[in-house]
């Protein structure tokens, strides 16, 4: 069995993961679409067909875990999927079984699979506020500094100045990009639930209080599914034969995964920059105002990946993997 059929397995299972619940909707099923389609143009995996093969049934876990024939492939494909079924929430009833179901078929030791599982239900059950967010005033009781031209129309003003405005979503950015090199699947998780603090940081600092359902829902607005980040992050490192590998392995890799996407740095960014102006003009922009508003500093993010590559690689070099639910909780 050669990488490319292992590669193929383990995202047909990623795949199935997204679609354990039953719970999406056309606007994600469109997402996940076209994030198959757009992987498709990373290798030779035809995966807008084995999105096909999922979606009509054409495909079970048995016949997808039987070609993984490697104890590390078959380790990655379970971590994938349960990182998949935890990217939007806690696992459902239907995901659980789905997950059980594929550790048996993949024949993984009970023990170690439930540890690596109640990790990435740790991530996702992690609140989007810290310790210090909570103790921080609003905008009711601190004195207001006007920090953006939005801000003096709308009334609404930051806790923060410009420059710690600035500062604390460049620091985010630098920490997910930096994420986005580490081999392991569960660095890839905690991007998600790092962009949602940001927003919950940024929201706040304006005097609005956040939950986890509004930020969700923010980040659905502006494009960003969830569960469709994951897959696109995840099958990144995948096809870049960079997810999974460890010690001299991710030195190498990690060069050509910093080449071929970024992504999370220019995600985060740009989720930060338009979260910043949408509360500063107290939530009054359109979807459509919001959506272009995200595309054009996504673009401009984009642009300023490869001047902070060299950041994303020195912080990146300082993460302990072992202690990445720390880090989420830290924020």
């Amino acid at each position: 069995m050669n990488e490319q059929q292992q590669q193929q397995a383990i995202l047909t299972l990623s795949l199935m993961a997204a679609f354990a619940d039953g719970g999406k909707n056309e606007s994600e099923r469109a997402e996940i679409k076209r994030i198959a389609d757009a992987l498709a143009g990373e290798g030779s995996i035809n995966i807008a067909a084995l999105y096909q093969d999922v979606l009509l049934k054409r495909v079970t876990i048995a016949s997808a875990a039987a070609a993984l024939t490697t104890p590390e492939t078959q380790q990655l494909a379970f971590e994938m999927a349960v990182c998949v079924c935890d990217s939007d929430g806690l696992q459902s009833t239907a995901e659980k079984a789905f997950l059980e179901e594929l550790r048996g078929a993949l024949a993984l030791d009970q023990q170690q699979a439930s540890a690596y599982s109640q990790q990435a239900e740790a991530v996702a059950a992690l609140p989007v506020a810290t310790a210090s967010d909570s103790a921080a005033p609003t905008t009711a009781d601190t004195p207001r500094t006007v920090v953006v031209p939005e801000a003096v129309a709308a009334g609404y003003a930051s806790t923060m100045s410009e420059a710690e405005m600035d500062q604390a979503i460049l620091k985010a950015s630098i920490l997910n990009g930096a994420l986005e090199l580490l081999p392991e699947s569960l660095s890839t998780m905690a991007i998600i639930p790092l962009q949602m603090k940001l927003v919950y940081r940024v929201g706040k600092s304006y005097g609005f209080e956040l939950d986890r359902g509004h930020i969700k829902d923010f980040l659905a607005t502006l494009g960003v599914g969830l569960t469709s980040q994951y897959l696109e992050q995840a099958g990144r490192k995948l096809l870049g034969g960079l997810l999974g590998k460890v010690g001299g392995g991710f030195l190498r890799g990690l060069g050509k995964q910093a080449v071929s996407s970024g992504m999370s740095f220019a995600s985060t960014y740009a989720l930060g920059h338009v979260a910043r102006r949408y509360y500063a003009g107290g939530r009054s922009f359109s979807s459509e105002m919001l959506r272009a508003s995200f595309d054009n500093v996504l673009a401009e993010a984009k642009g300023l990946q490869s001047r902070y590559l060299p950041e994303m690689q020195a912080r990146a070099r300082t993460l302990d993997s072992a202690q990445i639910v720390d880090l989420v909780r830290q924020g």
